[in-house]
């Protein structure tokens, strides 16, 4: 099991979701539960999924979660 914590990928991913949650703060109210709860999901399933494949034990299932995590990040990039 590795520490995700000292991953890089995963050390830009948590400041992709500090940035995101400030951003959405600007959003228009009525988005609050629309694009703002979108955009905010998937941020932090980029930092999410990367931990939590840190915590699987073949190298197959890590660079599963890892490409789970880009489709995140391009999600919140669309």
């Amino acid at each position: 099991m590795k520490n995700f914590k000292k991953l890089k990928i995963w050390q830009k991913g948590f400041k992709i979701d500090i940035e995101t949650y400030k951003i959405s703060k600007e959003f228009p109210v009525e988005e609050k539960y629309g694009l703002c709860s979108q955009v905010n999901r998937a941020a932090i399933s980029i930092s999410s999924k990367i931990a939590e494949g840190s915590s699987r034990r073949s190298q197959k299932d890590y660079f599963r979660f890892i490409e789970i995590a880009l489709g995140s990040r391009f999600e919140l990039e669309s």
